[in-house]
């Protein structure tokens, strides 16, 4: 039977360097996991970094052990049953059933991590302070605001003040990062040959060579209204004012985010963030940051998001804490409906003829990342032009699904990252059917394929020489699992 492209054994995960990690728990994939088992969801599987037990597992129900027994020493890192205990409660709370887990499995992935980890350390490795300490802080930010507060988010995670917990998370996320470092070194130089991606192509089995679903090419143009000057210079205004009541009258800036900042992300903590130059923040945002001295509150400034009023709480070398006030000048009805005339009149020309998609992405389009491609999408998860239609987002599907090749979609009305209203047309540049794999036509996804076949092998190869060489006790009933790798070192 001809199994889809997502349920063959031989496509391998993607990401080896990042999806191997969740967020804050330390787990992995290991490396046969990953080549054997027929993911059904794989945006999960990316997300929790989990498996199915197996039949083998001799602890099948998750089965809470005593806190701060030790599970396992890997090399210079010792993981405590509480480790385990976190990793499960992540599970959970990210919506996975415990029928699904077994300890055994979150061991390994533990001990997977570690393993990595120390020889991150024993190779040089250095992962900055001011990164882990920022990825904490977002994290806590995150948990406090699906649970509603930081004793919740303490309650739930059974730790006794918010402390221990940072300390805990930093030592979580540190290993981590040094855990995927050591990874990308594994496979940075593995590339592969022509030749041994016809090996791979030729050893899978005619029966069971991928079926590729359907793939579509598409181009967009986006119509955005125009926030109105007026509009602009009313927040503008108003964030004069909040910096005067801060600077002048001694108002606190933390409450001033807290009851009139746009931004969900820190509205709730006033205004927070904790950042360094490697935050993935706004240029306009960082530059005033990191210009601006300690409890200076700057003046009002633009970037893609809106306007900031920004304060500077403390400056830890490279790592700062700010607070920020974020207003979104609106659009008026005047120009709504001027952007829906602009895109209908767009529409008729382009399904008249006169003018061509890419020419009108370039001159008309308001999505600066696509319009010198001609509208052109990149698939963010391949880096490809290709879309393939079983895995776009459902509401991109809707859109494109039942178009024709060169045909114009209808106008769409869409939201900006702000939730105002923008205007979007879409068209499909070229359809490939789905079919089965060719070597000739579909040599790039083939190769792909191989590539992180190679690599898998290069990380269980690596992996199995590191832990003959390794410092290594499991203990109690984690000595009872069945491991892909040789934990026990059983010869």
């Amino acid at each position: 039977m001809r199994l889809k492209t997502n349920n063959l054994k031989y496509i391998i995960k993607t990401a080896l360097c990042g999806a191997l990690c969740t967020l804050f728990s330390g787990m992995t994939i290991t490396a046969q996991e990953i080549i054997e088992d027929e993911v059904t969801n794989e945006a999960k599987l990316d997300s929790l970094a989990v498996v199915e037990a197996t039949e083998n597992d001799s602890i099948k129900p998750f089965q809470r052990v005593k806190i701060d027994g030790v599970a396992a020493v890997i090399g210079q890192h010792v993981i405590l049953d509480s480790d385990v205990n976190i990793a499960y409660q992540q599970l959970i709370s990210e919506g996975v059933s415990a029928a699904n887990v077994s300890q055994c499995q979150l061991a390994g992935s533990l001990f997977e991590s570690k393993l990595y980890a120390h020889h991150a350390v024993q190779d040089s490795i250095l992962v900055p302070e001011a990164e882990v300490n920022s990825m904490v802080d977002q994290q806590l930010d995150y948990m406090t605001r699906e649970l509603g507060s930081v004793e919740k988010v303490l309650k739930f995670y059974k730790k006794d003040d918010v402390d221990e917990f940072r300390k805990e998370l930093f030592e979580i996320n540190r290993s981590n990062k040094l855990a995927e470092k050591m990874r990308a070194k594994i496979i940075a130089d593995i590339d592969v040959t022509p030749e041994e991606v016809r090996e791979f192509f030729d050893e899978i089995p005619e029966d069971e060579r991928p079926l590729f679903g359907t793939e579509v090419e598409l181009a967009q143009i986006i119509i955005e209204p125009k926030v109105p000057e007026t509009e602009e210079q009313k927040v503008i205004d108003r964030l004069n004012q909040f910096r005067e009541d801060i600077v002048e009258n001694g108002s606190s800036f933390a409450t001033k985010a807290v009851l009139y900042s746009q931004d969900p992300g820190s509205k709730s903590t006033g205004g927070k963030y904790t950042l360094n130059r490697q935050t993935p923040f706004a240029k306009e945002f960082k530059d005033v940051a990191f210009s601006a001295q300690e409890g200076e509150v700057s003046e009002p400034f633009k970037t893609d998001f809106g306007w900031h009023l920004l304060k500077v709480d403390k400056i830890r070398g490279e790592e700062i804490d700010v607070r920020h006030i974020l207003l979104i000048p609106d659009v008026t009805r005047e120009t709504v409906e001027t952007a829906k005339k602009l895109v209908d009149s767009i529409r008729q020309e382009l399904v008249a003829g006169t003018i061509k998609f890419k020419d009108a992405a370039r001159q008309f389009s308001d999505e600066k990342e696509t319009r010198e491609d001609g509208g052109q999408l990149i698939n963010p998860t391949t880096g490809d032009t290709r879309f393939e239609l079983t895995k776009v987002d459902p509401i991109l599907y809707d859109q494109v699904s039942k178009l024709k090749t060169n045909e114009i979609s209808l106008v769409i009305p869409d939201q900006d990252r702000q939730g105002r209203k923008k205007f979007k047309l879409i068209t499909v540049l070229n359809r490939y059917d789905e079919h089965i794999a060719d070597y000739a036509n579909d040599y790039l996804k083939i190769q792909e394929l191989a590539l992180k076949k190679k690599q898998i092998d290069a990380i269980r190869e690596w992996q199995d020489e590191k832990i003959m060489d390794t410092y290594i006790k499991v203990n109690g009933e984690y000595r009872n699992c069945e491991y892909s790798g040789n934990w026990l070192k059983n010869e």
